[in-house]
């Protein structure tokens, strides 16, 4: 079949207007048109009042060759890749010894959900509870201030992209189609078909807890176990190789594969790593604030004259500015029709993120208003992020009233330097509650300076942004890992043999696609290294 990209229609365009637009594409008869597919469908809304549809189509005609050469110079046109799943190699009856999988997020299913399914009969260890538990326990936060540690939107089946806007997309390379390969086994596990074409496909929380809980059925299905409420105390090295981990309850399973798959927030797993000599540095992430506008002003900002209409749905955005004190400021996990949620995993501290349900229907929109950092702003041990992190976090819980209140201001105020004393128009969705206040002194005097010359910035890329009734809540310091756990070309920690560092813990991902792709490499590389020890 042949791929065509990049072709637009009208947003209100009639039903065989794909037809007619391949025909005319392609300068072929209707008659030598087979059929077509759509792969991909996405909305062009740069002009809003004007906003097409944008399809990737798989057309079957008659005469590939000849309409393949005469379009040979068209970057639009080209011959369908095979986006189908291929295993690299299958468990042998010789192979006796079992990987262990640490962490149940994207990653760490991916990870296990592959080795099942090549037969190695994965371990699959979770510090935090199964994803039903769980969702009662971070409920149990957002409704009555009560807070698990060990159980919560960090910890837990399903990893933090559970409670989140369950995007699926992402920028990284992918030559091999693992993309394809995780989207498969999420429709597979009872996600939407759509996600299959739309261009930024989304699932949302309730969706994401059946679909992780299929998951894990299908991997204890072909051989994998899963085992909760089991946190890794040590891993066990022996010159310079893993031999097993120990758990919290003083069990120790030996193995000599490990997965990694823990989540950012994993700190005392870091540290214990750290004391252990395996190679950690630390890396960039960055820090900042909530913010919430109604979707309202959001869609006719974005749409125009188009916004509500069935096809586009709530609207997002994607903004940076470059500051003049040299930091970058820029939205971080949009989630339009969603809610601030409390995401901390540690007793007294505060922190924020954002979440949306499958319909997007929220009353507010929020995102991340974040300032890019360095190891340069946090000197010191590879760890020293997350000290940077706790003492942002342990000072929000303070600001906040010490209840977990998320402390909050107007952006008109925290534009104009005073405290905010009452709410506006614009409600803030963060539960437990939000406590007004002064949050200048909730991030460094840098980050400060920078997000207040970013919002008006914003605003005039999207008018309103900067309204004076907009909310603030802090702190938002989980952007992404404090620290990479470096790893070599059979993505094996530097030093520490049979340990394989994956997804957004050890720093090779951002999100719940890239995370989920890393854990299929991670997979196949574990999966071809105990082929070749057997």
């Amino acid at each position: 079949m042949l791929r065509i990209t990049e072709l637009k229609l009208p947003l209100d365009h009639l039903e065989d207007a794909i037809k007619a637009g391949i025909i005319k594409r392609l300068g072929i008869s209707e008659d030598e048109l087979i059929s077509y597919v759509i792969f991909r469908q996405g909305h062009d809304a740069r002009k809003r009042d004007s906003i097409s549809l944008v399809y990737t189509l798989d057309v079957d005609i008659k005469n590939q060759k000849d309409i393949l050469l005469r379009m040979a110079d068209d970057l639009q046109i080209s011959l369908t890749p095979d986006t189908t799943y291929q295993f690299v190699t299958q468990a042998t009856k010789e192979i006796t010894g079992r990987p262990i999988v640490i962490g149940t997020g994207p990653c760490g299913l991916f990870a296990g959900l592959l080795l099942a399914q090549m037969g190695f009969k994965p371990i699959i260890l979770e510090r935090g509870k199964e994803v039903r538990e769980r969702t009662k326990d971070t409920f149990g936060l957002w409704r009555k201030g009560i807070f698990n540690p060990e159980s919560n939107v960090q910890f837990g089946e399903g990893g933090a992209g559970t409670f989140s806007d369950g995007k699926l997309y992402t920028q990284i390379k992918d030559p091999k189609h693992y993309g394809r390969k995780v989207l498969t086994e999420f429709v597979k596990a009872g996600a939407p078909a759509e996600i299959l074409r739309v261009s930024k496909p989304h699932i949302g929380t309730f969706k994401l807890v059946t679909m992780v809980e299929q998951m894990r059925a299908t991997i204890e299905s072909l051989g994998g176990e899963v085992r909760f409420q089991s946190r890794v105390d040590r891993l066990e090295i022996e010159k310079g190789r893993v031999c097993g981990v120990t758990l919290a309850n003083g069990e120790t399973i030996l193995t000599h594969h490990v997965v990694l798959a823990v989540g950012h927030s994993a700190r005392d797993t870091f540290k214990m790593l750290y004391e252990q000599g395996v190679y950690i540095e630390a890396k960039p992430f960055s820090i900042g604030f909530r913010i919430e506008h109604p979707q309202s002003l959001i869609d006719k900002c974005r749409y125009g004259n188009n916004a509500g209409h069935p096809l586009l749905g709530a609207a997002d955005y994607k903004l940076v500015h470059h500051c003049k004190n040299g930091r970058a400021v820029y939205s971080f996990c949009m989630c339009p029709g969603g809610t601030v949620v409390a995401a901390t995993s540690e007793v007294g501290h505060v922190v924020t993120n954002g979440m949306s349900q499958y319909s997007r229907n929220e009353r507010n929109a929020n995102s991340g208003i974040v300032v890019g950092i360095t190891p340069e702003d946090y000197p010191g041990s590879p760890l020293a992020g997350i000290d940077f992190q706790r003492q942002l976090e342990a000072h929000a819980y303070q600001l906040g009233g010490a209840t977990y209140e998320a402390p909050g201001q107007l952006v008109g105020d925290f534009i104009a330097n005073k405290p905010s004393v009452a709410l506006g128009s614009v409600q803030p969705s963060y539960t437990p509650g939000v406590h007004l206040g002064d949050l200048s002194s909730a991030l460094p005097a840098y980050a400060i300076e920078a997000i207040r010359e970013a919002l008006p910035a914003f605003d005039k890329k999207i008018k309103g942004f900067a309204m004076a009734d907009a909310i603030l809540t802090g702190v938002e310091t989980r952007t992404s890992s404090p620290i990479r756990i470096k790893r070599n070309e059979y993505l094996q920690s530097i030093n520490t043999q049979g340990l394989y560092p994956a997804g957004e813990g050890a720093g090779y991902a951002g999100g719940i696609l890239s995370a989920a792709v890393d854990g299929i490499k991670v997979a196949e590389a574990l999966a071809l290294a105990m082929i070749a020890d057997k």
